[in-house]
């Protein structure tokens, strides 16, 4: 279970570090737009993606 978790933590990492690698200035204009929105907002993005994680896990076991 260890190493399944570490192997999606590295690709959760080369995921991540696409878009600053490729394009930093489109990711620098993400991330300033990011900075203006709201708590609620931010949550609701947090929330979205750990659902959609979670229903992609459930589907996939």
């Amino acid at each position: 279970m260890g190493d399944l978790l570490l192997g999606a933590l590295a690709l959760m990492l080369v995921f991540e570090g696409l878009l600053p690698f490729f394009s930093p200035q489109a990711w620098r204009n993400v991330f300033e737009r990011a900075t203006r929105m709201s708590d609620g907002q931010i949550r609701f993005i947090g929330l979205t993606s750990m659902v959609i994680g979670v229903l992609l896990l459930v589907v996939w076991h």
